[in-house]
């Protein structure tokens, strides 16, 4: 996505265009959390953008009620960086509605403060137990489960009717474990399979309950975790600089893995670059990079996949990037010609004035 700069050129004019340059650099300005259940994981994170030349600062976040806690992530942040207000909704200390509005103070180059907004339903009947499906770090190919409880208080006819799950690596299993007078309980078996890809995880399943109104029927349940690669390579950009036309560069990048592993194949779509490695299994591989740039001058970004033994999907991916000068040779030789030129040249005049 491509931002256009803005640069301030002078004071700006008035409270009510500070409060416009700086709510612009916001994704949004109010988050609904819906009806949540109570001890539920519950957080929104309000994404902002630096869309100027000069560096932004947040100074502070104060909050309107104890219901909602905010904090700041990346409060110095430069030209396209982005920051986080974070609100967390305090389902285990308060249920009904609630709302609360988030005033963020901005200082130097410019003051200015923006309102944002959270609001929410925290069911006192319902609990889940922890808040969230919480995977940690999590080796890729690794298949690991979480349980959860959700106990309910209030009618005996209270049900659970669906678990919906729009992510095809979660594997869900419900259970009833208890049915009373007054209290109905059940237990939640989430299963995260071993095909995920590696990265971040952050998705949501949906409790459906029976209850009679439809804006209570629906509870989000969070799932968070981090799938750690079982291949890496080190740099994962391989920045080449500067370099000189038709002057090949080596470098080297480090190739591990969480087992002894044969690498299969180095592709890229540049056939400017070659690559070296040995054929032997091992859980750390030394890889030459050779780039030959020839003579085109400009700037170069590819990606580089690395194909193992370890199957298809256990494969890593790095991007090379580097700056091509234009050759010397180029303006020793245009300067050459300059100068038999202006030789040429002054021997004409000599010549003509010799015939004179």
């Amino acid at each position: 996505m491509m931002l256009s700069l803005i640069c301030f050129a002078g004071p700006l004019v008035g409270q009510l265009a500070a409060q416009d340059w700086a709510e612009r650099m916001f994704n949004k300005v109010e988050h609904d959390f819906g009806t949540v259940a109570r001890g539920a994981s519950t957080v929104y994170r309000f994404e902002i953008t630096n869309l100027y030349k000069q560096p932004m600062h947040i100074t502070g976040v104060r909050t309107s009620c104890g219901c909602t806690s905010p904090t700041i992530e990346n409060a110095t942040f430069k030209t396209h960086d982005k920051a986080y207000i974070v609100a967390k909704f305090n389902t285990h200390t308060f249920t009904g509605r609630h709302g609360a509005t988030l005033t963020v103070s901005f200082g130097a180059p410019y003051h200015a403060e923006v309102q944002v907004r959270v609001h929410g339903n925290i069911r006192g009947d319902v609990v889940f137990e922890p808040g969230a499906i919480q995977f940690g770090n999590v080796d890729e190919g690794t298949i690991i489960e979480r349980k959860i409880s959700v106990n309910y208080a209030g009618h005996s006819n209270w049900k659970i009717v669906d678990i919906t799950n729009d992510n095809d690596h979660f594997e869900v299993e419900l259970q009833e474990t208890y049915r009373g007078t007054g209290k109905v309980s059940y237990g939640l078996t989430v299963r995260l399979k071993d095909n995920l890809p590696a990265g971040y995880v952050k998705d949501q399943l949906t409790v459906v309950t029976n209850d009679p109104r439809s804006e209570t029927r629906r509870i989000p349940l969070y799932v968070e975790g981090r799938v750690i690669p079982e291949i890496s390579v080190t740099p994962a950009n391989l920045a080449l600089g500067d370099i000189e036309a038709n002057e090949p560069v080596t470098r080297k990048v480090v190739v591990r893995g969480k087992k002894p592993f044969r690498i299969v194949e180095m592709s890229c779509s540049d056939e400017r670059f070659a690559f070296k490695s040995d054929e032997q299994s091992k859980v750390l591989h030394l890889v030459e990079v050779t780039y030959n740039p020839g003579s085109v001058a400009g700037g170069v970004k590819v990606p580089v996949r690395i194909a193992t033994d370890r199957g298809e999907d256990r494969g890593v991916v790095f991007v090379i990037s580097a700056n091509v000068k234009e050759a010397a040779v180029k303006v020793e030789a245009q300067a050459g010609k300059e100068k038999q030129s202006n030789t040429a040249a002054k021997d004409d005049q000599v010549a003509g004035n010799a015939s004179n």
